[in-house]
């Protein structure tokens, strides 16, 4: 099941999705679920980006869709956006505190078990969004009442 988290400094949420599930979606629409996947996990990434002041999350989820989707019919813009899109999850979690996801491991999923990339990543991402801070206190919390 699918969990909303604030992105901390921002508006956006991002959300923890079950690794099995992106893979199981993407298997039964064909594929089709990939690009819809692909496309928001790169728009959290490049929020997060934003909120930290870095532009080393991305900053252009539609082009990296655009990569992956026109650019496979030249196999190398997908090839390097599914790159650059791995070592962004890198960096998200670099930039957390998070132990980042091992990129022989990725590799050879990407290589040998082409659905289960998409699984390891988001497996990695759920760990930057849950090591976010929790959400902003309420304006109640934030001020105490004044003493009577």
């Amino acid at each position: 099941m699918a969990e909303e988290i604030q992105i901390a400094g921002t508006e956006s949420t991002a959300k923890t999705r079950d690794p099995l599930g992106v893979a199981v979606l993407t298997f039964v629409t064909l594929g089709i679920y990939f690009f819809v996947w692909y496309y928001k996990v790169n728009r959290e990434m490049s929020d997060l980006g934003r909120s930290r002041g870095t532009d080393e999350l991305g900053d252009s989820p539609g082009t990296s869709l655009l990569a992956v989707t026109l650019g496979a019919l030249v196999i190398v813009p997908a090839i390097i956006s599914i790159y650059n899109t791995f070592v962004r999850t890198q960096t998200a979690a670099r930039l957390t505190g998070v132990e980042p996801l091992n990129g022989w491991i990725a590799l050879i999923l990407y290589l040998l078990l082409g659905i289960a990339f998409p699984a390891y990543l988001q497996s990695g991402l759920n760990k930057v969004w849950r090591a976010q801070p929790s959400g902003a206190a309420s304006a109640s919390e934030e001020s105490p009442a004044p003493a009577a």
